[in-house]
């Protein structure tokens, strides 16, 4: 395998730093501090202009920053859930990404598990045995 590139590594610290409380709360001091400045600025436009302009370009630039760590992170439980798949016997590899079907296939192809699901609730009724709930380890 290989390394992820630069920009790959810069945005999973990034959003690693942007997500952590200590990150939130340096954000708040600069935004009290900001305030706080107000009255020193007269409260002035380009007082004004200086938040603005610095919440609107870092946020600008997060969306592309945050949007690479999710679509890395989305791919990476995929292929995870792929192995799982692929490695459980009698598992339906149709579910192999299924992530890239399109919208009406992937439709069928939950309505067929709904389908599943239900006709294998009834079976268990007629049987008299109750759906066990999911097992916590």
């Amino acid at each position: 395998m290989s390394a992820p590139g630069p920009f790959n590594k810069f945005s999973h610290v990034i959003a690693k730093v942007a997500g952590k409380p200590q990150t939130f709360a340096a954000a708040l001091a600069l935004i009290v501090l900001w305030a706080v400045s107000g009255p020193i600025f007269h409260f002035s436009e380009t007082w004004q202009l200086v938040v603005n302009t610095a919440t609107t370009i870092i946020t600008f630039l997060m969306v592309f920053v945050l949007q690479n760590s999710q679509n890395r992170d989305g791919e990476a439980v995929q292929a995870k859930l792929d192995e799982l798949i692929y490695a459980l016997r009698g598992a339906d590899n149709h579910f192999v990404a299924a992530e890239k079907l399109s919208d009406a296939d992937l439709k069928r192809l939950r309505d067929v598990l709904v389908k599943q699901a239900q006709e294998t609730t009834e079976e268990l009724d007629e049987r008299g045995e109750p759906p066990k709930p999911a097992e916590i380890a």
